[in-house]
């Protein structure tokens, strides 16, 4: 009788994290700051004041090495955390790789991804400084529907803009949301100036994050009680997401194995940097070997063949300048399926990681990544997020080359909400879409031209 074998890690809730690990504590050489767009200068507290509060602000510019997750937050955590490690058997027979293939598994959130994970700890750190309503944008609906159920724990009340092309391709997610409370409004829309000013140039505007983010954002500045909240992008967000791979590190304990390549989707980089950043730390301080890489849409390739610049995050430029892997505020990137990876920037705390080779990156097409959700699936059983299945091909190529003795996928979240681009993919009907360099190079000088002046 063959010796049984280990099939999945799940913690104990004693075992749960409850502290988030703060990358900038040790990272090699600190990143750029923020810079004020109307005085060229680092952004202050001050600044960031009529947006966030005062704790998450704090969080933003920590130099702690570890934040306490507060108890109210991990009693909402413990709905669905700790998530499991799972070892991909079926996968590894499939493939006939020796590679050992492990993924930690998100979907079993409420929301069915990662996002509740900085969702729940931005909704407490609001109310508790008594705002009763947050504002945000989502791309494919997984930020918007994990701020609906965190809104709906704290009593607080949602409003939500989701790319057009997002909002008219997944129907299901507006349900899904205001179910859970949250209302949800089309972008660009007519409810804003800079929504009305996209449509004027126009009318039949796919819609981005960019564009999305500024409507937000514009909401939430007219309101005393009301702020904005991001879903990815800012450190304080790459923070609350730690808590993934620092249950995966417990978990590789218990496997008594560790990850040779770490890979994660990458669009505006919470996913990416929630599972990768605890490892980070393990090879800087420990000495541990592990590669890093971020996989990205070739439609929309910030890392790969963007430019590293401060750029505004958003399309209207209410933002602060930050210093990223950027395509110009104002791309439009293809209506891809992924809608989760469709943003013009990368968190900078990520462009840093890959501008000074600690990590690397890789851009995929959507039917690549289809191929793999669909071998995936009928081989483990659960059916991938389209922007889940860009990390499962990298994991896929690199397991048939056997490049790797053990590879850790962040998987972060299900696709039950995305059919209809699983149907599409089905029929035949997905197309791919990539870019010339000269194309985007063009782009982000475009964009950038049109920026403040930036003191050198």
């Amino acid at each position: 009788m063959a010796e049984p074998r280990a099939r999945k890690v799940v913690l104990t809730e004693d075992e749960m994290p409850t502290r988030w690990y703060n990358i900038l504590h040790d990272l090699p050489t600190p990143p750029p700051p923020p810079l004020h767009p109307g005085t060229g200068q680092p952004v202050g507290p001050e600044d960031l004041a009529p947006l966030f509060p005062m704790d998450l602000i704090l969080q933003e510019v920590s130099g702690e090495q570890y934040i306490d997750i507060p108890e109210e937050v991990l009693d909402v955590y413990r709905l669905w955390r700790p998530s499991p490690l799972i070892r991909a058997y079926g996968l590894e027979r499939v493939l006939g790789t020796k590679t050992r293939i492990y993924y930690k598994y998100e979907g079993a959130s409420p929301a069915g991804s990662h996002k509740p994970n900085t969702a729940v700890p931005q909704a407490y750190y609001n109310k508790k400084a008594g705002i009763t309503k947050l504002t945000t944008e989502t791309g494919a609906g997984q930020w918007g529907t994990a701020l609906s159920f965190a809104c709906a724990q704290f009593g607080m009340t949602c409003e939500i803009w989701q790319v057009r092309a997002s909002y008219d391709g997944k129907p299901y997610r507006k349900v899904m949301i205001e179910t859970l409370g949250g209302v949800i409004h089309p972008s660009p829309s007519t409810l804003t100036a800079s929504g009305r000013a996209i449509l004027e140039q126009d009318p039949h505007s796919t819609g981005s994050l960019g564009i999305a983010i500024s409507e937000a954002v514009e909401v939430a500045a007219q309101s005393p009680d009301a702020n904005y909240a991001l879903g990815s992008v800012l450190n304080h967000v790459m923070l609350h997401q730690t808590i993934i791979g620092e249950e995966a590190l417990l978990q590789f304990e218990h496997f008594e194995d560790w990850p040779d390549l770490v890979v994660g989707c990458a669009g505006g980089g919470s996913n990416l940097a929630g599972l990768t950043f605890p490892f980070f730390r393990e090879r800087w301080l420990n000495n541990r070997k592990v590669v890093i890489r971020g996989v990205e849409p070739a439609s929309c390739p910030s890392l790969t063949q963007g430019t590293y610049a401060y750029d505004f995050g958003d399309t209207a430029g209410m933002t602060p300048l930050m210093k990223m892997h950027t395509l110009g505020h104002d791309f439009i990137p293809d209506p891809i399926h992924a809608g989760g990876l469709r943003y013009h920037g990368m968190s900078p705390l990520v462009s840093h990681l890959y501008e000074t080779k600690e990590m690397e990156a890789v851009a995929k097409t959507q039917r690549e990544c289809f191929d793999a959700g669909v071998l995936f699936a009928r081989a483990e059983g659960i059916i991938p997020a389209p922007e889940s299945t860009h990390a499962i091909a990298e994991a896929v190529r690199a397991a048939k080359a056997e490049e790797h003795g053990s590879i850790l996928i962040g998987l972060s979240g299900h696709g039950l909400i995305d059919l209809g681009a699983y149907q599409a993919y089905l029929a035949g009907e997905l197309t791919d879409h990539t870019w010339a360099d000269d194309e985007l190079k063009k782009s982000v000088a475009d964009a950038l031209t049109r920026l403040p002046a930036i003191p050198a």
